[in-house]
C-alpha cells in the first residue's frame, strides 16, 4: 500500500492545519475579547493556557469568557425588533393623533360665530 493512499497519512497532513487554525482563532478571540468578559484568569493567564496543546484552546472557548448578554453588554437590535422603540413609536402616534383632534376642535371653536 502506498503512503499517499493511506487514510492515516491524510490525517497527518490535515490535523496539524486544524490545530494551527484552532490556536490562531483562540488567540485572536482572546485579543479581541473585552476584559470585562474574561472569566477565571486575566488575559495573560489565558494566553498561557491557550499554549497548552489543543486542550488550552478548547478550555478558552468553553470557560474563558462570558457568553451573550450575561456580561451586561447589550446587543444591537434593529428598530423594528426593539420593543421599546415600537412602544415609543405607538406613543408618538397616539400623541400626534391627540394633537390633531385638539387642533381640529380648536379650529371648530374658532369658526363658531359669537353668541349675543
Amino acid at each position: 500500500m502506498r503512503a499517499y493512499n493511506c487514510p492515516m497519512a491524510r490525517l497527518f497532513v490535515i490535523v496539524p492545519f486544524i490545530v494551527i487554525g484552532l490556536y490562531v482563532f483562540a488567540i485572536v478571540d482572546l485579543v479581541l475579547t473585552d476584559n470585562s468578559r474574561v472569566r477565571a484568569f486575566p488575559k495573560l493567564g489565558w494566553g498561557l493556557v491557550i499554549v497548552l496543546p489543543v486542550v488550552g484552546a478548547l478550555l478558552w472557548f468553553i470557560f474563558g469568557k462570558e457568553r451573550g448578554d450575561r456580561g451586561g453588554e447589550r446587543r444591537t437590535v434593529a428598530p423594528d425588533d426593539d420593543p421599546a422603540f415600537l412602544a415609543n413609536l405607538r406613543r408618538d402616534e397616539e400623541q400626534d393623533e391627540r394633537i390633531r383632534r385638539l387642533e381640529q376642535e380648536l379650529a371648530e371653536l374658532d369658526d363658531d360665530p359669537p353668541k349675543d
